[in-house]
């Protein structure tokens, strides 16, 4: 039988920890939240090796290195309200519930929109509201927040989902139309937006965002 909790456990000791994560609240709640929840239970034993795992066609669950980089990046605070964009089944959102006060997890897909209210539901973490709706429109109706976390690929970040931001919180993109984006942290400055480049991260492009076509002449 395979023991989770040790998986756990070096998964933040071995992968995390080693690569500058260095928030003591986040270490720990990615030591506590059951990661193996968050995937089918074929991909289960292998839930904490570093990789994306896919969790629905063209989507993956983002890297246990790269849920922890922009979770740090985004430097939660207790009472703090969040939004996650492109949740997937949640796994991203249940760490950020450990921090935060509030997380919204937004999904367009519905399956697995429901995946992650079962599985959230399942661990009784009633701070997490699961929401749907398209991820390039954003969440408005809780906003605006302390922080926004877009867990995939984009372009560039919609003027409406900045907008969303309270003035001095972060917004926590990769942003690339080709792997590898690069992380970056935008953040609020009264009507407009500070952008500052971090790190490269081979991350899957999220739909919606997609740019529309130009016309050539």
């Amino acid at each position: 039988m395979i023991d989770y909790t040790v998986l756990r456990r070096n998964m933040v000791e071995s992968q995390v920890m080693p690569n500058d994560i260095t928030d003591r609240r986040l270490l720990r709640a990615m030591g506590e939240v059951p990661r193996e929840l968050f995937v089918g239970e074929a991909q289960q034993p292998v839930a904490y090796i570093d990789v994306a795992l896919k969790i629905a066609k063209g989507r993956l669950m983002l890297a246990p290195m790269q849920v922890a980089r922009l979770i740090q990046l985004a430097r939660l605070e207790a009472g703090q309200t969040v939004l996650e964009i492109g949740c997937g089944t949640g796994y991203a959102s249940a760490v950020m519930a450990q921090l935060a006060g509030t997380v919204v997890a937004l999904e367009s897909d519905p399956a697995l929109a429901r995946q992650a209210r079962q599985t959230l539901a399942s661990l009784g973490q009633g701070k997490v509201k699961v929401v749907e709706g398209p991820l390039e429109v954003g969440h408005a109706a809780d906003g605006p927040y302390d922080a926004i976390l877009i867990s995939g690929s984009i372009p560039e970040v919609p003027d409406r989902i900045g907008r969303q931001l309270k003035d001095g919180g972060r917004l926590i993109a990769i942003i690339g139309e080709t792997a590898p984006g690069r992380i970056t942290v935008f953040t609020r400055l009264g009507n407009g937006l500070s952008a500052r480049d971090h790190f490269d991260a081979p991350v899957a492009p999220l739909p919606g965002f997609e740019r529309a076509p130009s016309f050539v002449f």
